[in-house]
């Protein structure tokens, strides 16, 4: 057996035996990150999970890099050598001349110069990444690429069997609490596997805060210089958070003066040196405040009374919108199409649409009334159309779908007035509920079999002028 094959041998003996153990997962991972990097006679390793909106990559584990670099900033899936989320292994001889590199200055100061990505999948879905980084110009050969595939394969296995353990753990402890009503943010669980050791007690209430509300975000991913002598650098600073989404840092504070005072100095500092990066210092009776400044839950409320869990923010709606919009106006590029809706629910849904549709649409709406008896099938028309629909294309626009039956009565009135085309697009997709099997061609989101309001949805009357779409408890 050559060297090259002894350094595979070792590394996959050392992997198989940290498999087994009680390590916690953040010193788990960095082990095999050493093994990895040992193996292919690398300088470093990092391990990395797709984020839940799957477009950023949390560190979990690493080996052979430093902090400055492991904090260089948040690492977008999309543009950060994309092709791996495509499930491809990625090989850069010379890291500055490729242009998918993200944080080219960070690598030139940890002397990095070639890099070797292998995806992480779990039943044929990404789920993460590896890299090894070296810092002299490599071609990796095609045993090198078959050796770090094998090893995000392993790490893929030991993950789903944390997953495994983790979730009857929770099962097991939901029986114990049976139906307990969350009572404060501190009992909502943190996302899975997500091995983060926070600075303090506010760090973690602000992160299931987050959580509720359906707010992406990374923890501690970047360290700012601030000052540095002789090449050295003397002073940095590391917000406690990023919120990708607004493009926002934050860094949290509590009421004891001398911290406030060393902690704004910090943040001024921080934007004199970088005057295109934007920070707040929130102290606890902000967090509200600046969730409701950017549109995730209504001005002046708290936690949302009866609203037991949030599904989709303000964002992610309107990011989703627009998809579908783009592709509406792709697909009917050169023709003129109506948009039908029913009222009231799809008001929002309707008006975001039409606004991010790209060709020419006209609009109408119909009101009908389902009976209050399930025994009894029958549904009126309380508001006909004022187009006549004959030989246009028409589009069906829908907030939720759930049984399909008032769907299927109206697809069917429409149809027999003789459109030249009929689809269905509808905001969600309540698709456990279905009794009536209507095809559905643009689907915004799937939703569970729960009742959920927000975004023109309504329960009572009420809760739709909500900007996103939560739970009812």
């Amino acid at each position: 057996m050559d060297t090259t094959e002894n350094c595979y041998s070792l590394a996959y003996k050392q992997i198989a035996k940290v498999a087994n153990d009680t390590l916690p997962l953040k010193k788990l991972i960095s082990t095999i990150a050493a093994s990895a990097a040992k193996g292919l006679r690398a300088s470093g390793c990092a391990v990395m999970l797709l984020n839940p909106r799957r477009e950023y990559l949390d560190i979990i584990g690493a080996w052979g890099l430093s902090d400055l670099y492991l904090r260089k900033g948040a690492i977008n899936a999309r543009k950060s050598y994309p092709e791996i989320l495509d499930g491809k292994i990625v090989a850069v001889d010379d890291i500055f001349s490729d242009k998918r590199t993200q944080y080219p200055e960070h690598a030139a100061r940890e002397q990095i110069k070639s890099l070797l990505g292998a995806p992480i999948l779990q039943h044929g879905e990404v789920i993460g990444e590896i890299r090894v980084y070296t810092r002299e110009k490599r071609r990796f050969k095609p045993n090198e690429k078959d050796f770090i595939s094998t090893v995000a394969n392993l790490i893929a296995l030991i993950l789903e069997k944390i997953e495994l353990a983790q979730d009857l753990n929770n099962r097991h402890q939901s029986n114990i609490t049976q139906q307990k009503r969350l009572t404060s943010f501190s009992d909502l669980p943190l996302s899975p596997i997500r091995p983060i050791n926070f600075g303090h007690p506010s760090e973690e209430e602000f992160a299931r805060l987050l959580d509720f509300y359906q707010v992406e975000w990374l923890y501690e991913p970047r360290s700012f210089p601030l000052s540095s002598q002789d090449n050295r650098i003397t002073e940095m600073f590391t917000p406690d958070f990023y919120l990708p989404e607004i493009d926002l840092y934050i860094e949290l504070t509590t009421t004891k003066q001398s911290l406030i005072t060393e902690k704004n100095r910090k943040v001024r500092h921080l934007k004199e040196v970088y005057p295109d990066v934007s920070i707040k210092l929130l102290n606890k009776g902000d967090y509200l405040k600046l969730f409701a400044r950017h549109g995730f839950i209504p001005l002046g409320e708290s936690k949302m009374t009866g609203v037991q869990r949030y599904l989709f923010n303000k964002t992610q709606i309107q990011r989703r919108v627009k998809l579908l919009a783009k592709q509406i106006s792709k697909d009917y590029q050169g023709q003129e199409l109506v948009l039908i809706g029913i009222l009231k629910g799809v008001v929002c849904f309707m008006s975001d649409l039409m606004l991010n549709i790209s060709i020419p649409v006209t609009v109408d709406f119909m009101a009908i009334s389902t009976p209050a008896d399930k025994a009894d099938l029958s549904i009126r028309i309380l508001k006909d159309l004022d187009t006549d629909i004959e030989n246009k294309h028409v589009l069906m626009v829908e907030d939720i779908v759930d049984t399909g039956m008032t769907l299927n009565y109206v697809l069917n009135n429409l149809s027999a007035r003789k459109p030249a085309s009929l689809k269905v697009c509808t905001l969600l997709d309540k698709r456990v509920r279905r009794l009536i099997d209507v095809h559905l061609d643009y689907v915004g989101f799937e939703v569970p079999d729960e009742f959920v309001v927000g975004y023109g949805l309504d329960m009572g009357g009420k809760y739709r002028n909500l900007p996103f779409i939560a739970i009812l408890e």
